[in-house]
């Protein structure tokens, strides 16, 4: 199994709102610049990481996405499934009835525990645990967001949130 782009554009854009928390709205140009993902593809990974309940989509000037669950209730399983689907090994496993010889078929009692241990241990993977640790993504330090980069004369510091349940 191979991640897509768009997964690991979207754990990026996660663990980058992660870092601020939940209830605060980062800006999308920031958060393109500073995860390293093409802004194009940041507002397709936004519809859907909106869509799964996980980020919520300001609109205008002051628009930005915000988490709006805890990050201790992300998981990385849920992040990648969002973007790809729910993760088989082979199509033995997604579409059982398609397999004649699936009674017999000792391979694949194999790929069906391979399949739950990898689902398992993305399901225990969760965003507060992610973004304690040094992480091999380019997500710059978001603790530390006024005067970093700042050339377009404005605040980047985000801003909380207030009418998140």
């Amino acid at each position: 199994m191979r991640l897509t782009r768009a997964a690991e554009y979207a754990i990026r854009c996660i663990i980058y709102l992660a870092k601020q928390g939940r209830g605060v709205l980062a800006n999308k140009n920031d958060i393109a610049e500073r995860a390293e993902i093409p802004p194009h593809f940041l507002a397709k990974i936004g519809q859907d990481l909106a869509k799964a309940g996980l980020i919520e989509i300001r609109q205008g000037a002051k628009g930005g996405f915000v988490l709006v669950k805890e990050p201790r209730d992300i998981t990385l399983l849920e992040v990648v499934e969002t973007m790809i689907g729910e993760i088989y090994l082979n199509d033995c496993v997604a579409r059982p009835s398609g397999c004649n010889a699936l009674s017999a078929c000792g391979v694949h009692q194999v790929w069906i525990r391979a399949r739950n241990q990898l689902r398992d241990t993305l399901r225990q993977a969760t965003f507060d645990k992610l973004i304690k640790k040094k992480i091999c993504i380019p997500v710059s330090d978001v603790k530390n967001l006024t005067g970093l980069n700042n050339t377009r004369g404005r605040d980047n510091s985000p801003e909380p949130v207030k009418n998140l349940p």
